[in-house]
């Protein structure tokens, strides 16, 4: 048995022995983008990435490289490690009764550089794998920093680097919490301080979250992700605007004014959702939008569905108690943002 809150390198001291007997690996199945590497591994960068295994048995082994941003291990839905700093993890889980479990790791928070690289899942002894199970519902998730749930299990706005590290928790922001709630599989591509056409304080001139999108990991734009497979979500949910309106627009920027600004963020929100219907024409699209830009998230929805009817409905949000790191989402707010969410998901009959 592990315990809970462990780092990486003590966790590699509390594994079992290595098994006698050949392990066995389990079938994958995942959320979010990776990279196959030669290897067999599994390189991963952007936030909420998940693997999960099934196996027959009383014992699992699990292999993998830990991000900064901390990852979190589950045995049949509970809890049994999360690991805080980076670093090589090879441990067993044991002392669970012989049947069937589930195995899932799942990344906590954001690296925008790095990452980290899974390695795989193993059964141990006598028992053997068994196949995946992917869910027939699919949710992808694009934003900011309020998607990655930056620092919302903070207890209280003023974080150090360390604690907004500390307290953000990805699996808690409102995305994995919709999907969990219509049992849904999930993606969340989202990066902090970026926006549609700005970002926070006018900063990383030359890249805004659409440029990103295509990436397989953040920090590589050499890897780029090509055909969708077997990822077709029914709804895909965009809270994007939050970093490109909330610092005033520097001299040296290319917008004269805020109504330069909010054209051209209008018109590059409408050609960013043609991008993604190209890729994804099955998905039907919830924009979210708070008080500072609702009224051009409206705009961008009424283009849209002039091309395409009922492509696109609005969600604004406002009201937040925004008790996170740096006035961001809590714990409370993560769970109205998806109340809301569901509501429209629910209304919409997109499920």
């Amino acid at each position: 048995m592990l315990k809970t809150l462990m780092t990486a390198a003590a966790a590699v001291l509390a594994v079992a022995a290595t098994p006698a007997v050949a392990d066995e690996p389990l079938p994958l199945h995942m959320g979010g983008r990776v990279i196959h590497e030669a290897d067999g591994s599994l390189r991963f960068g952007w936030p909420g990435v998940y693997f999960e295994g099934r196996f027959h048995g009383e014992a699992v082994r699990v292999r993998f490289e830990a991000p900064a941003g901390g990852m979190r291990l589950l045995l049949d839905g509970q809890e049994r490690a999360v690991f805080r700093q980076a670093g090589a993890v090879d441990l067993t889980l044991t002392g669970m009764a012989v049947g069937d479990h589930v195995v899932r790791l799942e990344k906590q928070g954001e690296s925008q550089t790095g990452g980290g690289r899974f390695i795989g899942f193993e059964v141990i002894g006598a028992g053997h794998a068994l196949p995946a199970v992917p869910k027939t519902r699919q949710i992808e998730f694009i934003g900011d920093s309020y998607t990655v749930g930056y620092g919302n299990t903070a207890r209280g706005r003023t974080c150090s680097p360390d604690e907004i590290t500390a307290t953000t928790d990805t699996q808690s922001a409102f995305g994995p919490r919709v999907a969990r709630h219509f049992d849904a599989d999930y993606r969340i591509n989202a990066y902090s301080g970026f926006g549609i056409v700005r970002n926070y304080d006018g900063g990383s001139r030359d890249l805004s979250l659409p440029e990103l999108y295509g990436r397989l990991k953040p920090d590589m734009a050499e890897a780029l992700d090509g055909a969708p497979g077997d990822w077709k979500p029914q709804v895909i949910v965009v809270n994007l605007g939050t970093n490109d309106f909330s610092t005033p627009l520097h001299s040296d920027e290319r917008w004269a004014d805020d109504a330069g600004l909010r054209a051209a963020y209008r018109e590059r929100y409408v050609a960013f959702l043609g991008e993604l219907a190209g890729r994804q024409p099955q998905a039907r699209f919830i924009l979210m939008g708070g008080d500072a830009f609702v009224g051009d998230v409206r705009q961008v929805a009424e283009a849209v569905n002039g091309r395409t009817p009922g492509l696109a409905t609005v969600v604004p949000f406002t009201g937040l108690e925004l008790q996170g790191c740096d006035w961001h989402p809590s714990l409370a707010d993560e769970v109205v943002l998806a109340g809301l969410i569901e509501q429209e998901i629910t209304a919409r009959g997109l499920f």
